[in-house]
């Protein structure tokens, strides 16, 4: 039992708030590259997110291991962007560090997935049983140049400037 649910339950909440937060992430990542603010979104994205970094330490520990690490850095990142948007609205090169710190949010939550989607569909976990086939690291390796265009264009993007900060 975690925080009064079943095992299986809890997991089901923790991978519905990653999809979550990786849903609205991708929108407010669209929003970034449109000079948009979508806050309703970025709300979400970021509650949802924090919130599955948090829920996944709540599962038995073990042993420290490469999740539990992520999870840190995520949280470290995390604290970042609400900081840049949120204390610093955004002024000076906090503008830049909200672009870059959401879109690295957005990348580990997408790494994770990527992870579990080799570990738990059977058609992925056959092409790479212990992640270090070359499936999986080609896999890893587009997420990563997808995510580093991602963040070079929505920081030239976002840094000229706010079309609407509504929506």
């Amino acid at each position: 039992m975690i925080l009064g649910m079943s095992t299986s339950t809890f997991t089901l909440v923790h991978v519905l708030l990653s999809l979550a937060g990786i849903g609205s992430g991708f929108i407010v990542v669209f929003g970034l590259l449109s000079r948009r603010m979508l806050n309703g979104w970025a709300a979400i994205f970021l509650t949802t997110t924090v919130l599955t970094s948090v829920t996944g330490f709540l599962f038995p520990f073990r042993a420290v291991t490469p999740g539990i690490i992520l999870g840190v850095l995520s949280l470290i990142v995390l604290a970042a962007t609400i900081a840049a948007r949120y204390a610093f609205h955004l002024s000076g090169g906090w503008r830049s560090t909200y672009v870059i710190t959401a879109i690295v949010a957005l990348y580990f939550n997408c790494f994770v997935a990527v992870v579990q989607s080799f570990e738990k569909v059977p058609a992925l976990h056959s092409l790479a049983p212990t992640q270090k086939e070359p499936p999986f690291l080609a896999a890893q390796l587009l997420v990563l140049v997808v995510f580093v265009v991602l963040g070079v264009l929505s920081v030239k993007k976002f840094k000229l400037g706010v079309a609407s900060a509504h929506a």
